[in-house]
């Protein structure tokens, strides 16, 4: 019988800071937005103003539906929706920084399509950091949203 070793039981091989190559992609799952999408998000953010909840407000505001707040679309680029923090394990020192721009509107019932690209490398002594490029795109292939990630991980 073999022995059990949790260690094992990755979703993929892990790999160093020194393996990760410029121009990776890291592809996030699609999600279509919808009114619940809303109310969490209003629920936890504690914003409440009408555009996010009231579909009437947003049309006589020129919005066809609800309109997500900003940081509602910016949360569908966190990298634990998908394969990149499994493929950095227990590297990852932390999330260190963030921006991004928000190019389009984004509303209730639009599906978005995030991803990750590693853009830049910087090494360090004993740890490195990643740029990673992030993107939005919508099911019309507008691009809603364009920012940076950075990450601090541990050099083997």
């Amino acid at each position: 019988m073999t022995e059990f070793d949790p260690k094992l039981h990755n979703v993929v091989p892990q790999r160093g800071f020194e393996s990760l190559q410029v121009g990776e992609r890291f592809i996030l799952p699609s999600r279509t937005l919808t009114d619940a999408d809303f109310a969490a998000f209003r629920a936890v953010s504690g914003d409440n103003h009408p555009i996010h909840y009231d579909v009437e407000y947003c049309r006589a505001h020129g919005h066809p539906h609800l309109l997500a707040h900003g940081l509602h679309v910016l949360c569908f680029t966190a990298a634990g929706a998908g394969i990149f923090p499994h493929v950095i394990g227990d590297a990852l020192i932390g999330f260190i920084e963030q921006s991004s721009k928000f190019l389009k509107p984004v509303y209730a019932g639009d599906t978005l399509y995030p991803a990750l690209t590693l853009a830049e490398k910087i090494p360090q002594r004993t740890t490195g950091i990643l740029v990673m490029a992030t993107s939005i795109h919508n099911q019309r292939r507008e691009q809603v949203l364009s920012g940076e990630h950075k990450y601090l991980l541990r050099k083997q």
